[in-house]
């Protein structure tokens, strides 16, 4: 099985054995041997109509993008589609160091003269999730600065819910985080909202970010602390490590959707990267 119309790593994916792409680190990526599914990621034109019909699952993107969940016996049908341009496979994301703010120049623009501190504006972070309670990102009464929590990591319990349009994880939102905020308890904390930042990278990529610097008395202040935020805890619906590019693109499109909804400028901070395409130096 071999099409133009599929990048080159998801053909070669399709043209080896089993038990080759599972000794590699990179062609059984989105790959579900139990179902013997895909996770695929699709450039499409006019409608999904025809997709919908032999994918188990389709989550549409913005921009006429898509991630589909589609058996293996399938994609060549996939391919023959006329609406269907390009079909590509995730790839593994890894975290990325972040760069110093005298490099950015974050201290010339948080000059007392110009109080350019991030109001009035989001900031999103896609990582590994939040420290909700960390007092860093609420405000001064107390209540949080986060107005939206996308953990795709977690199944709904009873009362949670996915994000309208999407599929995976539970969203938490501002007046949820309030409430697990007031309660008296920790353990009554994490059953009101869930999510938790087990690695801790994602909160401090926050704290750079947008933290207030309440944790150190102003000393240790992020780049937009007066900003409010949206924060994607990317998951992996199969639990096998690290999140894929199709989770991140689910992300990247909930947060423009957000924006636009409450009709707010968004910078939106990615601390994943990847090994694939050139390496050059110009690349």
């Amino acid at each position: 099985m071999t099409s133009q119309k599929l990048e080159n790593l998801l053909n070669l994916a399709l043209n080896s054995a089993e038990d080759e792409r599972e000794k590699s680190l990179n062609l059984n990526v989105g790959y579900d041997p139990l179902d013997r599914e895909w996770d695929l990621i699709i450039k499409y034109s006019v409608n999904l109509d025809r997709v919908r019909k032999i994918a188990s699952k389709v989550t549409e993107l913005q921009n006429e993008y898509a991630v589909i969940r589609i058996t293996e016996s399938r994609i060549d049908i996939l391919s023959e589609i006329p609406e269907v341009e390009y079909v590509e496979k995730p790839k593994r994301l890894f975290f990325q160091a972040a760069e110093g703010r005298r490099v950015s120049c974050i201290n010339a623009v948080q000059d007392t003269r110009l109080s350019l501190y991030g109001q009035g504006i989001l900031v999103a972070i896609i990582d590994s999730g939040i420290d909700y309670a960390n007092i860093d990102f609420r405000n001064a009464d107390g209540s949080t600065r986060i107005r939206y929590l996308w953990d795709q990591s977690l199944n709904p319990a009873d009362g949670e819910t996915a994000p309208v349009g999407y599929s995976i994880g539970v969203e938490y939102t501002k007046g949820q985080i309030d409430e697990a905020l007031n309660a008296q308890t920790v353990s009554e904390q994490r059953r009101l909202v869930r999510s938790q930042d087990i690695s801790g990278h994602g909160t401090a990529v926050a704290g750079v970010a947008a933290g207030n610097g309440s944790n150190s008395g102003g000393r240790y202040a992020g780049v937009a602390m007066q900003s409010e935020l949206i924060v994607v805890k990317l998951g992996n619906p199969i639990q096998e490590g690290f999140p894929r590019t199709t989770e991140l693109m689910m992300g990247i499109d909930y947060i423009i959707r957000k924006a636009l909804e409450l009709r707010m400028p968004v910078a939106v901070n990615i601390s994943f990267g990847n090994t694939y395409g050139g390496h050059e130096p110009y690349n």
